[in-house]
């Protein structure tokens, strides 16, 4: 499961003395601890590793979006800190799909559902998530999504 390497990972940062890397996973846990206690109430609980990469792959945009504002902003040394959070992050993400592998998945699945139009954009999308929603970008599938279909 991802959350025991975090956790291992919490460990071993600890035992090196390495507070950049340490931090970050600490980051990492918190999210995780404030969705646990989001789900108390859910009525269905998807799966850990589900719950656990959809919260990485939203701090992983959270900091790609900071990155950008900082970057503009002229604060290099903020960007710089966000980008050593971004690489611990992702460490813990599974490997992504490539562009082409997202490709022949949009297409596969396009010819299953017969989509033809961009009004049919929300049901490829729908199973694209439901099939390979951890590991893959969504942000850049639905834009692959809608040349797809455009």
């Amino acid at each position: 499961m991802i959350r025991d390497g975090i956790k291992a990972a919490q460990i071993e940062a600890m035992k090196a003395g390495d507070k950049g890397r340490l931090a970050a996973v600490r980051l990492i846990l918190a999210k995780l601890k404030d969705r646990d206690i989001e789900l108390r109430t859910a009525t269905s609980v998807p799966d850990d590793d589900t719950i656990v990469v959809d919260v990485l792959q939203k701090m992983v945009k959270q900091r790609r979006e900071s990155i950008a504002i900082f970057e503009t902003g002229g604060r290099a040394e903020l960007a710089a800190q966000e980008q050593a959070e971004l690489e611990v992050i992702e460490s813990f993400l599974p490997k992504q799909m490539s562009e082409d592998e997202t490709r022949a998945a949009i297409e596969s699945i396009k010819a299953e559902v017969g989509a033809s139009s961009v009004k049919d954009m929300g049901k490829v999308i729908a199973l694209l998530k439901e099939r390979h929603g951890t590991v893959l970008d969504m942000s850049k599938a639905s834009g692959l999504v809608k040349a797809a279909l455009g």
